[in-house]
Parts: C-alpha cells; structure tokens; sequence
C-alpha cells in the first residue's frame, strides 16, 4: 500500500467519524452541530492543503526518478516556497548539475580516446572480456593487412599467417618484437584496463621497420663513405704504378714478357673490380628519391623479360604470363623500378637454376606484382634474414641485391612480401599504388 492510499483512508476515517459525530447532536445540541460542521470544513481545507503539500513532492521525486532513469540530465525544478521541499529541490537540482557535468566529460574524453584511436600510428586492439578482439583501429587494420571484418570477435592467437603464433605468446608487460618475412618489424605490447570493475587487455602494435631501416642505413652510410674513398684513393694510385711498369715490358727478356704483362693485367682487373665492388655499396647509401611518372607496368615487365630472354632460354627456364587485360599504370620512378624488378627476377632465376618456370602475374583490383619461381624454397633461418644489409646465401653475394629491392620499395611506399607458399613456389609479391 502506497504512502499516498494510507494518507487517504486516513482522511476519510477521520472525517467519516466528524460527519457521524456532526449527525447524533444535529438535532440534541445545535451550537454543538454548527461548531462540528465549521472544524469539519477547515479540515477538509487543511486536509487539501496538506495533500497538495504531500502530492506535490511526490509528483517531483517521479518527475526526477524518470528523467534520472532515462539519462535526461536537463531536467531541473524551480523553488515551491516550501523549506523542506525547496532543500530537496536543491540537492537534486546540483546532483542534476554534477550528472551532466560528469556525463559531458566523460563523452569528451570518451571522443578524445576515439579520435586518438582512429589518428593513432600505432595499431590497437581492445579485446572483450573473453579476450576476443571487440574494436580496433585503422592502424591496426594496416599491420594485420586483413579487413577488419574478419578480425573482430577472434582472439588474437587464431591470427592467420605469422601473427597468431607471435601473439598467442604475448605477455602483459612483456613487449615482445615481431619479425615478418624478414622486413616488417613491429613491437607488440600487452596491458589491461578496467571496465565496469572488471579487467580487459588491449595490445598495441607499434611499427619499427623505417625507424631501424634509418639507423642500419645512418650505422653503414658513414661506414660505405669512409671505405669507399680510401679504396678508391688507393686504387687509383695502385693502378697508375701498375700501369706504369708497363712501359719496362720491352726491357724484360722476349719469354717473361708475356707474363709480366698478364700480371699487370690480372692486377689492374682485380684493382677495377674491388673498385666497383665499393661503387656497388656506395650506390646503395646514395639511392635518391623517387622521381615518379605515370608507367605501364606491363610494358616495363616485357622490357626485363626481353632482356633477360637469352639467359633465361640457355638455362631452359620458362617464362609463364598471368597479366591483368589491359594496362597496369602505376606512378613510379621508371629507372629505379626497373632495377629493382631486374633484381627480382635475376634472383628467381638463380633460385631455379635449370629447367624450371618463372610465373609472372598482375592485377589490376587491388594492383599488384607478383613473381613466382618454382626452385628450392626459402628455408625458415633464412626467411627471417632475407632484407639484411650484407647478408647473402651466395659464396660470392654481396648482400646488397635485396637491401636495394628493400629501399626502392620502401621509398615508393609499396608494401611488399617475400614468400614460400604452401604450394612450394616462391614469390615476390608488390602491392602496386594505381594512377588515378
């Protein structure tokens, strides 16, 4: 029974027993009868003023429990004149005040961290509490190269690819580094937060492949130059002495003249080609920017292939065409591309050796390049290694081949991948960006 009913029956018991007592002395005691019906009015006056006193707050207290339930903090009540009442429309009015305030702030900060989110650099997952992903952001959409469709709802170590088992291991507050085919190179970091008094992780990925490219690159450069200039000093002088020992040739006997001279030959090509040698890695440290035109792929493709078509036929290797119709254009530095495309295939048709097929196969939507060998396939200790400066599984590699695909690439923004696929061919895949 409400408080509002009680009052009423209240009312009406004590009244009914006015008008009863009001009926027994109308007729024995008149004065006594007109004094009860006048007590009997003002108290039904009172009764009313007190109801409305009553009433009325409760009407607020509604009003107020309704608009707090329905998450409207603008609802405010103005004084009634009451003292006890006029206290309580206070206190609610300044509760009101500090629920918007808080409410305002907390979806400011709440659009800030989205903002952030989304502008982030570094990649972010927020998973639910059952350590699924429930929300990430484009960064992170960009590291996993997946849609971020297929990615919500899975916990992190189903990841497809190299990611599942390198986050599956992840520790809070163990930031671990992730290698990916042997360029990308990101730091994965596991923490936790609160919510609703429950605690959930996120991971941040945070990408390091440019800024360790630029400290190899700075660690070498200085390096490059410094062996660079005293060979070559030395060389140019060495070559200069030994081409001037050729003018005694005539004065040594007619027999060891033949090998004197083969001597200073031999001397001077092995002078040019240490020469050349510091020439290959001075070029690498003094690659410039790209200056990008629009070009055909698809003609730059068929102008390697001309090239490389005599050596390609000696060894009795096939060259397998899978291009997109039409022209594939793409905004590019023609020179550098070539040389880099050059190397690809230079080093997919090593990996074939003889007798083998070298696929090459384009697409227009999304753009890419891919060149695909069917020789021996990159062994796991290598696959990790591929992109490092110097590093070489040829007894006479230099190691400068990939590096310079590696920067070609990397300066034209072009996301690239170096693979054995489950199917036993090797590729060398370039996301392309199209001209418009």
């Amino acid at each position: 029974m409400t408080l509002r009913t009680k009052f009423l029956l209240f009312v009406i018991l004590i009244h009914g027993v006015l008008i009863l007592l009001a009926a027994q002395v109308m007729r024995t005691n008149a004065p006594l009868f007109v004094g009860l019906e006048v007590l009997l009015l003002v108290s039904i006056y009172f009764t009313a003023q007190l109801y409305r006193s009553f009433v009325r707050p409760f009407q607020l207290i509604a009003a107020g429990v309704a608009a707090i339930r329905s998450k409207d903090f603008s609802l405010k009540f103005v004084p009634v004149g009451q003292k006890e009442m006029d206290q309580l429309i206070d206190v609610y009015n300044h509760m009101i005040d500090e629920l918007r305030q808080e409410r305002v702030t907390q979806h400011e900060k709440s659009f800030l961290l989205e903002r952030l989110l989304q502008a982030s650099p570094a990649g972010v997952l927020l998973l639910d509490f059952e350590g699924r992903i429930e929300t990430l952001n484009p960064a992170a959409v960009q590291c996993l190269q997946l849609p971020g469709a297929a990615l919500l709802g899975r916990k992190p170590g189903e990841l497809p690819g190299e990611w599942g088992p390198a986050l599956s291991s992840l520790q809070a507050g163990q930031p671990q580094v992730i290698r990916l085919s042997g360029i990308q190179t990101y730091r994965a970091h596991c923490s936790h937060f609160l919510d609703r008094g429950f605690t959930r992780n996120f991971i941040v990925l945070e990408e390091l492949t440019q800024e360790l490219i630029r400290q190899e690159k700075q660690a070498y450069e200085k390096l490059i130059r410094m062996m660079s200039h005293e060979i070559n000093n030395s060389i140019g002088a060495i070559n200069s002495i030994l081409q001037s020992f050729g003018y005694y040739t005539p004065q040594l006997r007619a027999e060891d003249q033949p090998d004197f001279t083969e001597a200073l030959e031999v001397s001077i090509n092995r002078n040019t080609h240490l020469a050349n040698f510091m020439a290959n890695f001075a070029n690498l440290v003094r690659l410039p920017a790209p200056n990008r035109q629009p070009c055909d792929v698809h003609e730059l493709l068929r102008a390697i292939y001309r090239l490389m078509l005599v050596q390609s036929e000696k060894h009795g290797i096939t060259w397998h065409w899978e291009l997109a119709p039409g022209p594939l254009r793409v905004s590019l530095d023609h020179q550098q591309m070539e040389q880099a495309v050059l190397n690809i295939v230079k080093n997919a048709l090593e990996a074939i050796g003889a007798n083998g097929t070298l696929t090459i196969r384009t697409t227009t939507e999304p753009p890419t390049l891919s060149l695909l060998n069917d020789g021996p396939g990159i062994p796991a200790e290598v696959q990790q290694r591929l992109f490092t400066p110097f590093f070489s599984t040829k007894r006479d590699g230099q190691g400068i081949g990939l590096t310079l695909i590696r920067d070609i690439l990397l300066q034209h923004d072009f996301r690239f991948r170096l693979e054995t696929q489950p199917d036993g061919l090797t590729a060398f895949t370039v996301h392309l960006q199209a001209t418009e």
